[in-house]
């Protein structure tokens, strides 16, 4: 991340935005190195000589002056009372440096409306498993970036998402959860829900697990609050908002790979099975109804590794042939 002086300046003139704000704690934090640099441009300030350079290498130039400066009663190249003058100049500039150090320090800890931020995100084919602040959950897909704050604000759980996310949220009644994304927002109290929005994508959808959730568009698309099993859907293009029953769990078994089942028969199996890896499965007149299965089920790399662990717990048959699977009653 990088910081323009004009940026800078507007921050020690208490004249920046505050995004501008937001964007120099960022960068002052980011590293010890960024911290060092903001302290020594805020010492050449207080001690008026930053209005005179317009760039990195005249900045340099001063704060090289200024130290010559400082040090000239022990060079002794300075009448005695001048070098008194430079020494009080150097406690002062000192003092301001602390000042400013414990100023800032107080104003960043205890300001409410600029929080430290921090963001984790993951590149193609990565997952990441997050506990945030409040002891809620928070999976990571691919390609995803989440920012939220170190500590939650009084009043409020704020997080910012640009990608796919699954969340378990901790129940906190006086302080609602909000994902925001650039197409539409999620609020909770306490559930687990799936949420994807790319900045570049043509939809955004969100679907609810467990609890309840509250959906609203960012460009004026309406609100529409959830309950499990649904899933709102935001055409990008068209600005239509469109609820719709799904498997929730099938959303977001991404997350961990697990596959909770209740009593399900093969014809739900099989539903979920073409869902998860995008083959057409077709089942024999003879197939038992009655046989079911309940307990979790482990996704695989392959379809033929779950049929395997299937074939000896509801006892069917299989047979994959040129990307179709055909299912049979294994008595």
């Amino acid at each position: 991340m990088k910081i323009s002086y004009e940026t800078i300046m507007h921050f020690f003139r208490n004249e920046c935005t505050p995004e501008e704000r937001r964007a120099v704690m960022q960068w002052v934090n980011e590293s010890e190195e960024h911290k060092a640099f903001f302290f020594k441009w805020e010492e050449l300030f207080h001690l008026g000589k930053m209005h005179e350079m317009s760039d990195e290498t005249i900045l340099q130039e001063a704060e090289n002056k200024l130290e010559a400066r400082i040090h000239t009663e022990e060079e002794g190249k300075r009448l005695k009372i001048y070098s008194l003058w430079e020494k009080g100049l150097k406690y002062a500039a000192a003092i301001a440096v602390v000042a400013a150090v414990a100023g800032l320090a107080a104003w960043y800890l205890s300001s409410g409306q600029h929080p430290e931020m921090l963001t984790a995100s993951t590149g193609s084919g990565e997952t990441q498993e997050l506990v945030l602040p409040d002891n809620s959950k928070v999976w990571l897909n691919e390609n995803t970036t989440l920012t939220y704050p170190k500590k939650f604000e009084r009043g409020k759980r704020e997080l910012h998402l640009n990608g796919e996310a699954y969340f378990e949220v901790s129940k906190d009644k006086h302080k609602p959860f909000r994902v925001c994304s650039k197409s539409m927002n999620v609020q909770v109290l306490g559930t687990k829900f799936n949420f994807r929005s790319m900045d570049k994508g043509k939809t955004a959808e969100a679907s609810l697990i467990e609890g309840e959730v509250r959906v609203e568009g960012n460009n004026n698309e309406g609100a529409i609050t959830l309950t499990p099993g649904q899933k709102v859907e935001l055409n990008l293009r068209t600005r239509q908002m469109k609820v719709s029953q799904t498997d929730a769990v099938i959303d977001a078994v991404w997350h961990d790979g697990l596959i909770p089942l209740d009593q399900a028969d093969v014809f739900r199996i099989a539903d979920i099975l073409e869902k998860l890896y995008g083959m057409d499965i077709i089942l024999a007149p003879d197939i038992d109804r009655t046989n079911t299965y309940s307990g979790v089920l482990q996704k695989k790399e392959t379809i033929e590794e779950v049929l395997k662990i299937l074939q000896n717990t509801i006892h069917i048959n299989y047979k994959i042939y040129q990307g179709t699977v055909f299912i049979s009653s294994g008595k």
